[in-house]
């Protein structure tokens, strides 16, 4: 965990971005090269953009695997094959070095959105008719709020006009 704490993640970032820019003249995997460049994004701006830096760990990571399935399908020479095995053992720090600053700054990783023992998550929208416990809506167990009273009707203001036949005439 020391040794974790020790590295510096925006300099592993920059290493990765330029190692995998001088293997891009190579047969090398395309998508490194903009992953480490989104890395160094993400690690400059950290302080307002957690996301990124949370999704930059997981690209990471998930391009490890990536780059097995890649060199094992694609023809290498023995120097471009070693230099490839090399920025993949970088990737490793740098994703344990990304995902320990992420946990420092308050971004967690949570996958599928599973938080802790709560399975359901943040709720983003509720569903209409009253089904659920968000702001604004009532659930169907709810006993209803208790209304006001109606309020009575005004009395009439004074005798009504008196009425005319239709048709007839009214002199002034």
């Amino acid at each position: 965990m020391d040794f974790l704490q020790g590295l510096d993640p925006s300099k592993l970032a920059l290493f990765g971005a330029g190692f995998s820019f001088f293997l891009s003249g190579f047969s090398a995997p395309p998508y490194n090269l903009p992953i480490f460049l989104f890395g160094i994004y993400a690690q400059e701006n950290a302080d307002s953009a957690f996301l990124s830096l949370q999704t930059f760990t997981g690209l990471l990571g998930a391009s490890v695997f990536y780059d097995i399935v890649w060199m094992a399908n694609n023809e290498q020479g023995g120097f471009t094959k070693f230099l490839s095995i090399l920025l993949l053992l970088v990737k490793i720090p740098t994703f344990l070095a990304f995902g320990l600053a992420a946990r420092q700054r308050g971004v967690q990783f949570s996958g599928l959105g599973i938080r802790g023992n709560d399975i359901n998550g943040p709720t983003v929208w509720a569903m209409p008719g009253g089904f659920s416990s968000t702001a604004g809506y009532q659930n169907v167990d709810d006993e209803t709020p208790p209304q006001p009273a109606p309020r009575p009707a005004a009395p009439p203001s004074g005798p009504l006009p008196a009425q005319t036949a239709p048709g007839a005439y009214q002199s002034v």
